[in-house]
């Protein structure tokens, strides 16, 4: 009997140590699988059991157990029946996961939308688009490469060509359509940065000015200027590694402020010196924003305003953390027509439908290589100057999420290639070919 005691204690002990050891792990766990149902149930509107078997069904997330509560507009998960997060919807700000206790009647500002309804024809509104016929594209060859681009390993869900201002090739995965809704994940960052373009092109800021942080003015990270963290090379230490408890899983799944996590980092190197891809950096920068478009009302209407609402990306939706500033590392959604608009404003070098959103200027001052990026970065856009893929043009560039979010940007070719899904793991190099050997000069 004695030994039977020591046995359970034994293991009781051992249980205890496991799960002080991995409570960190399990709770950004939970969050991620709270945040996604949330965000995929009431932002893009798909269902529970869709989104636990595609977008919630990999390893570790898949351990966690959802519960939805449509009635409150919320999303609970729980790691092994020991650890619960919650995530809540705010109507105009996206999900976002919640401490425990928080009230969900607590009030909240909202963006002012301009939605109103304009059905014209595609891009300059949200009709349907123009039939066309190109006789220098091979349409049989482009409906193969895109073909092939669906298969079960990729896991594609949307792609969409945009040639001289017309869809010439558009296909979807099954359940998702052209009003379906995108994670764009990292290629928040890249709207994010046109704000700042926008800002520059009225004249409210300078790139080139010192990074306004109030923190930063005593010690060397004063020399920090916009354009370093545009650039991802201000120096400041980060950690950007999605398989450990690492700062931007920390930032994105335990921080109710996430502008603060980059804000409070050391130099560890000097700016203009050190390349370092950086989340982080990029939330910083939307409280920036924040702070220079002076209240948090016009913060949230600005980036609407000017840039989502007036090039008619209406399906977009900007999530907010619960400080209220815009996640610009990570969280919007959007439809591909939507996504492919915002590739097109750069291949027209800002100018939509008569109306310069910012100047050719900002067009080429994202594509300038970050220093010691080796040609892959500019200001929150990726690059081929160097030709990371060999057959495509080195002027293209893309703005870049995670698992292959991809609005490609090949100006020389009047092009904007959009890709959505689950999977990034496919040659970006042979995709591109297939399109450009579509097409005939």
């Amino acid at each position: 009997m004695k030994k039977l005691k020591y046995l359970f204690y034994l293991v009781l002990v051992v249980l205890v140590v496991v799960i002080y050891v991995n409570y960190p792990k399990l709770n950004i766990l939970s969050g991620y699988s709270a945040k996604s149902m949330a965000s995929s149930v009431f932002v893009a509107k798909r269902g529970v059991a869709f989104t636990d078997s595609t977008d919630n069904n990999f390893s570790p997330v898949n351990l966690a157990k959802d519960f939805v509560d449509f009635t409150e507009k919320t999303a609970s998960a729980s790691s092994l029946g020991i650890l619960t997060r919650k995530a809540i919807y705010r109507e105009g700000l996206g999900a976002v996961l919640v401490p425990k206790g928080y009230k969900t009647t607590k009030s909240y500002l909202t963006p002012n939308r301009n939605n109103s309804s304009n059905e014209s024809t595609f891009p300059f509104g949200n009709g349907d688009p123009k039939d066309s016929v190109f006789s220098n594209i091979d349409y049989i060859n482009l409906k193969k490469v895109v073909d092939n681009h669906f298969n079960s390993n990729f896991k594609t869900r949307a792609v969409l060509v945009v040639y001289k201002d017309h869809i010439i090739a558009e296909k979807y995965a099954n359940g998702f359509d052209e009003n379906s809704k995108f994670l764009g994940w990292s290629m928040t960052k890249s709207i994010m940065s046109t704000v700042f373009g926008i800002l520059q092109h009225k004249g409210l800021l300078s790139v080139k000015e010192q990074a306004p942080i109030s923190d930063w003015e005593n010690d060397d990270r004063r020399q920090i200027t916009i354009h370093n963290l545009l650039q991802m090379n201000s120096g400041l230490e980060w950690d950007e590694d999605y398989e450990t408890i690492s700062d931007v899983n920390k930032m994105l799944f335990l921080d109710e402020d996430m502008s603060k996590a980059q804000k409070d980092k050391k130099l560890v190197g000097s700016p203009n010196e050190l390349w370092n891809y950086s989340s982080g950096t990029s939330n910083l920068l939307s409280k920036i924003l924040r702070y220079k478009l002076g209240s948090e009302q016009e913060y949230l209407d600005f980036w609407y305003r000017e840039l989502i609402d007036k090039i008619g990306m209406n399906s977009m939706i900007l999530e907010a953390d619960l400080a209220g500033n815009y996640v610009a590392s990570s969280y919007s959604w959007a439809s591909a027509r939507d996504w492919a608009k915002f590739g097109m404003l750069y291949e027209r070098e800002g100018n939509w439908n008569g109306e310069q959103i910012f100047s050719k200027d900002w067009d080429d001052y994202v594509v300038t290589p970050t220093p010691t990026s080796d040609g892959q970065y500019g200001a929150q856009f990726w690059l081929n100057s160097k030709s990371m893929m060999p057959d495509v043009p080195s002027s293209m560039y893309f703005a870049n999420g995670h698992d292959g979010q991809r609005v490609f940007i090949l100006p020389e070719q009047d092009l904007v290639v959009v890709r959505l899904g689950l999977n990034g793991d496919f040659s970006n190099n042979d995709f591109l070919k297939g399109i450009l050997e579509s097409i005939e000069d």
